[in-house]
């Protein structure tokens, strides 16, 4: 009778590595905090789904993973999906955490158009954790917290998006007699936590308008903080604070400033949106606004809104202005029509200013004289044929 042999085990196919061959969940994490940082959305979400269906790692990193996948998703465009990962670190959901991450009531505030009063309630519900974490009332749960210049950035910027709630005429809140008397105690408050924040002092602009205070609005919005020693020139100073806000940002202050009549400020800000980004449809169309607006004026003989243009803007007479203001108009035009920039009542007044400016006979620069309004089917064109190279 012959040995018996033991037999052998057998793996299955199915069978998942040891805990020890995993990567740390920490690491898968940062990288996909680092594919989100480079924009590449999807290849995030693997990462991301990896960590959610691993059944090791703490609360906090999976918390965390939950609140980048609301991110990523957003970015994505499935948004519904986006708000259910938010509401599920924030109570009554039986998985959220204590206290819950103040940032995922932000994003549900953003999230809530249609609900203004729900948008309100979340944001209040976020500055009040922030306020909390700023006291050391909240335990720190994680690395990756904001420092207290950050949270206080936060602080205000949620007071700024209530004020926008009460402000946006989609909403009857607009309408309410408590509308203006809630917005000035709003941005009581944010300037109480940064009495020199640029996009606090542009929305205490916005709100003086809306109360038909024009001369409080511009001195809001020509208000600077003081250089410190890195920068001695106040113009200097000024504009790389301009600069570092966001273009839809300077856009915004851009039309304040038309709106309070300052067409040199309004020009100097869209110089610099134009520098960073001379595809601006918006932008362009600003440009060419302002040079028209001050044509207007010049033509009527107000020889004050030359102020502020320097020496050679001093200098130009009306029929300068307005050939600028066509050139810049025309470009927007051709930007409008090559990007499909999704604006009917923008372009509607685009034309109407180019009728009226070809009506008093101001015609568009011969191409070599336009500057930056010039060749841009060519530019496109160079890019294509680039593209296809490759």
């Amino acid at each position: 009778m012959g040995r018996t042999r033991p037999k052998q085990r057998q793996l299955s196919s199915t069978s998942q590595p040891a805990p020890s061959s995993l990567p740390p969940i920490a690491s898968l994490v940062a990288k996909a905090q680092d594919l989100i940082i480079q924009c590449n959305y999807p290849l995030a979400r693997k990462f991301i789904e990896r960590i959610l269906s691993r059944e090791d790692g703490i609360a906090v990193e999976k918390n965390q993973a939950k609140e980048m996948m609301g991110v990523v998703l957003l970015e994505l465009a499935e948004v519904d999906a986006a708000k259910e990962m938010f509401l599920s670190l924030v109570p009554p959901h039986p998985d959220a955490p204590s206290p819950p991450p103040p940032s995922a009531y932000l994003h549900l505030a953003q999230l809530s158009d249609d609900d203004p009063q729900a948008a309100l309630s979340y944001y209040q519900t976020a500055i009040d954790l922030l306020h909390a974490r700023l006291k050391g009332k909240s335990p720190i749960v994680s690395n990756t917290d904001d420092d207290d210049d950050e949270t206080k950035s936060n602080i205000v910027r949620a007071y700024l998006g209530m004020i926008e709630i009460w402000m946006d005429p989609a909403h009857d809140l607009c309408f309410d007699p408590a509308a203006s008397p809630t917005c000035d105690a709003l941005l009581s408050r944010a300037l109480e936590i940064d009495p020199q924040n640029l996009e606090t002092l542009q929305t205490l602009a916005s709100v003086r308008l809306s109360q038909e205070k024009p001369e409080e609005a511009l001195h809001a919005l020509r208000t600077f903080p003081s250089p410190d020693l890195t920068c001695t020139d106040p113009q200097i100073h000024k504009s790389i604070l301009l600069n570092a806000l966001p273009i839809p940002v300077r856009v915004a202050r851009a039309k304040l400033l038309l709106e309070c009549s300052a067409y040199s400020d309004a020009l100097s800000l869209l110089e610099g949106v134009l520098a960073t980004d001379d595809a601006n449809v918006e932008g362009w169309y600003l440009m060419g606004w302002s040079w028209f607006l001050l044509a207007e004026r010049r033509k009527e003989g107000d020889m004050t809104v030359v102020q502020g243009l320097g020496e050679d803007g001093e200098q130009l007479e009306w029929q300068d202005m307005a050939r600028d203001s066509r050139d810049c108009l025309e470009t927007c035009r051709m930007l409008y029509s090559s990007l499909g920039f999704p604006d009917e009542p923008l372009i509607e007044h685009v034309q109407e200013l180019i009728t009226t400016l070809e009506g008093l006979g101001i015609h568009p620069s011969p191409p070599d004289e336009e500057g930056n309004c010039e060749d841009w089917e060519d530019v496109r064109d160079s890019d294509e044929d680039v593209e296809m190279s490759l």
